[in-house]
């Protein structure tokens, strides 16, 4: 089993920043994939950004030059730091693993809340 969680989320102003911080235990292991989800009252979870055991990284077109997702393997940590935010990135973000490229992902966090006012 994995256990996965998250924090760093808050109020922050439109233009602001915040790290978000995913701390994984158990049977986490450095080559899992990684990945940052997002869910906003009334609309459904959305992929944000994944990270591989390779450090390649994706990202949703819509945080695309303003997100970044990273790793510390040694840490067992992966972050999102996310930059010039905007009102409608206001979710519960979600960190998630994922064992194998064929497993999708399989564990989940309980999520932190991003509100970003206007």
């Amino acid at each position: 089993q994995v256990q996965l969680v998250e924090s760093g989320g808050g109020l922050v102003q439109a233009g602001g920043s915040l790290r978000l911080s995913c701390s994984a235990s158990g049977r986490a292991s450095s080559s899992y994939a990684m990945g940052w989800f997002r869910q906003a009252p009334g609309k459904e979870r959305e992929f944000v950004a994944q990270i591989n055991w390779n450090d390649n990284a994706y990202y949703a077109d819509s945080v695309k030059r303003r997100f970044t997702i990273s790793r510390d393997d040694a840490e067992k940590t992966v972050y999102l730091q996310m930059n010039s935010l905007l009102p409608s990135d206001t979710a519960v973000y979600r960190c998630a693993a994922a064992p194998t490229a064929g497993s999708g992902y399989t564990y989940w966090g309980q999520g932190t809340q991003v509100t970003v006012s206007s």
